[in-house]
């Protein structure tokens, strides 16, 4: 049985006295990343937001079975963005009272009884409480447990660039490889003929995508193709924006609204290959919706992200990289109020995104937009990193009218 730790995570063992949690800890975990769950519930509840917010896996050895006392670890998984795990010892009574006799201070059979009980009441509603991940060990299963402690994947700090991040396409591969051209890459179509392009990048150079490469504009699937195949190649990094995943949904099977934008995208991949649209997905599927890179002096996400969520890895923390924030209020065509975000933003990476097209990009609090709405008629605009430098080519023609302003 294999149980996935995130990188930062906050793990709960839970079990009656003389459940094996310990055994668990010790056999599994580095003694610096667990703290016991007894003592100063204050003292402990300091320590662990402390380490929480520093990133540091934290195992807490011997969570109280109340849900008032796990309510107290769900708030703070949540307020730091870390995965919330749940590991829960199924152990018999009898098992758990016969460990016990050769403990000191170890629980009454009175006592144990109880803790039994509130274990078993407690895994009825472990979800509901709001912890996702949860798994349940048993006698049985626990000799042939590992835990699999896997890296997030926007961590990219090792990547220094230099880099060229360009913003929304929105299908506009005209404007695209313009752009490309003018920063020193070469596009052409495959050599032996197969389906995609051939892109020559200058020397050392990295392109980053921040997402809607699809919708709206007239090329969506050389697009698609182009930014795939320099992904796959090593030259590209690409987080996705919202219509990929609206996209997403809609190639998997799930319900949703089909509007004339991705109504376009979907008649253009109808006259793919078979496969295409499943390698699409799977594309998409794989890519993580923001990324930090140079040891953490720069993050690109779709729509920009908060200080506290930078390196995070959680729905909440997906859901701003991809829609932004909003005020939850609709102005007068019925589009969301945007927050902004970037207005009190203070942290020393620079964060460069797109999603909200403005007319010019502008350095805001050490942030940047690039979307400079080149499929409503503006341009395409890349922004070369560590340079600082911006680079434009304008649109060829106004592909989709935009109600009051350029909608994400």
């Amino acid at each position: 049985m294999m149980i996935p730790i995130p990188e930062q995570s906050l793990v709960l063992l839970l079990g009656p006295s003389g459940s094996g949690k310990s055994t668990l800890a010790n056999a599994h975990f580095l003694p610096e990343d667990v703290l016991p769950g007894a003592g100063n519930e204050t003292k402990l509840h300091d320590e662990v937001a402390r380490r929480l917010a520093k990133g540091t896996l934290t195992v807490i050895d011997g969570v109280p079975l109340s849900a008032e006392s796990r309510r107290h670890y769900v708030t703070l998984a949540r307020e730091h963005h870390v995965a919330l795990v749940a590991v829960a010892m199924d152990t018999p009574e009898a098992l758990c009272l016969e460990r016990n006799r050769t403990r000191s201070g170890s629980a009454s059979p009175k006592a144990l009884r109880n803790q039994v009980q509130q274990l078993q009441n407690a895994l009825k509603g472990l979800t509901k409480e709001g912890i996702r991940h949860v798994h349940v060990l048993t006698p049985e299963t626990v000799g042939a447990v590992a835990f699999e402690h896997r890296p997030l994947p926007s961590h990219r700090q090792d990547e220094h660039g230099p880099f060229d991040i360009i913003g929304d396409i929105h299908g506009c591969f005209d404007e695209l490889k313009a752009l490309l051209t003018e920063l020193g890459y070469t596009v052409a179509p495959r050599a032996d003929g197969s389906p995609g392009f051939d892109v020559g990048t200058p020397a050392g150079r990295k392109v980053v995508f921040l997402g809607d490469l699809i919708d709206r504009g007239p090329r969506v699937t050389d697009v698609l193709r182009l930014v795939m195949g320099m992904v796959e190649a090593g030259t590209a990094l690409c987080a996705p924006g919202n219509h990929e995943f609206k996209l997403l949904k809609k190639l998997r099977g799930k319900d949703v609204r089909v509007g004339r934008g991705l109504a376009m995208t979907l008649e253009q991949l109808e006259r793919e290959p078979p496969g295409f649209s499943q390698a699409v997905a799977d594309f998409i599927e794989a890519r993580s919706p923001h990324y930090v890179l140079d040891d953490g002096h720069l993050v690109v996400a779709h729509a920009g992200l908060k200080e506290s969520m930078h390196g995070r890895d959680t729905p909440e923390v997906r859901d701003f990289a991809l829609y932004g924030e909003t005020t939850g209020e609709a102005d007068a065509y019925g589009l969301p109020v945007r927050a902004d975000w970037a207005r009190d933003y203070r942290g020393p990476a620079a964060v460069v995104y797109g999603h909200t097209p403005v007319p010019e990009a502008e350095w805001v609090n050490n942030t940047l937009c690039v979307d400079t709405g080149c499929v409503f008629g503006g341009k395409l605009t890349a922004l070369r990193y560590p340079e600082r430098q911006l680079v434009s080519v304008p649109a060829q023609r106004e592909y989709w009218k935009s109600r009051s302003h350029a909608a994400p």
